[in-house]
């Protein structure tokens, strides 16, 4: 018999750790997360369309799980998912994708900042949140993401990306926010290769690479070592 999709999701989120004393659970914290997680899937961003997404599916979600107090109130899913550490999160949730789906030697990957829609608030004083993901372009699937610190920017928070992806054999593109030295040393250590875009305000950098192509094309690359 097939194995049920709750027990395989319960094998990767079985470390993540729930934040509410035992007195004020009256759902199971898989329950929660993994009703937000399909509710996010098919486009729900707020916290009363999770609770009306459950409630719509609640039919189907009872074929995998139990759900012995019915559908999370939205204040519920508001209070749990805000009080979850972030980085265990990612770290469950990139085992959980990385069983499902393999990245093989050769795939790109892409890595690339985003700003999220409607997450700026002003009455908060807090800025918009930028994310890097990183996208294998073959499987048409994030592969992970990190959040980039407000007095930051995407140079910080790609290495700490790269640190917990599996990327040996593929080739990594990076615009060029990530052509730094410690982020392609960061990837080569990974045991990928990788693709850096160049503009010309990075100066002797730009001018290097630029001067070398053109003595190599005058040559036709003759005296380099190269594939097509």
């Amino acid at each position: 018999m097939a194995e049920q999709p709750s027990a395989r999701i319960s094998e990767y989120f079985a470390d993540l750790t729930d934040p509410r004393v035992e007195r004020g659970k009256r759902h199971a914290l898989l329950d929660i997360f993994v009703i937000a997680l399909c509710a996010i899937i098919c486009g729900a961003d707020s916290w009363v369309e999770m609770e009306a997404y459950g409630k719509a599916k609640e039919e189907w979600l009872r074929e995998f799980w139990a759900l012995p107090n019915g559908i999370p109130a939205h204040d519920t899913f508001a209070r749990v998912l805000a009080r979850l550490d972030p980085e265990e999160v990612q770290g469950c949730f990139l085992r959980w994708i990385r069983a499902l789906s393999e990245v093989t030697a050769g795939a790109v990957i892409a890595m690339d900042g985003k700003t999220l829609r409607r997450s700026f608030d002003r009455a908060s004083g807090k800025g918009a949140i930028t994310m890097v993901s990183a996208w294998a372009t073959a499987n048409q699937l994030v592969l992970g993401q990190q959040k980039v610190d407000e007095k930051s920017n995407e140079i910080t928070a790609i290495p700490g990306l790269l640190n917990v992806l599996a990327m040996e054999g593929c080739l990594v593109t990076i615009d060029a926010m990530g052509c730094q030295r410690e982020i392609a040393q960061r990837i080569l250590s990974k045991g990928a290769d990788y693709v850096l875009a160049l503009k010309g305000n990075q100066g002797t950098l730009y001018e290097e690479v630029d001067g070398f192509f053109r003595w190599a094309r005058a040559r036709k690359f003759a005296e380099v070592a190269h594939t097509t």
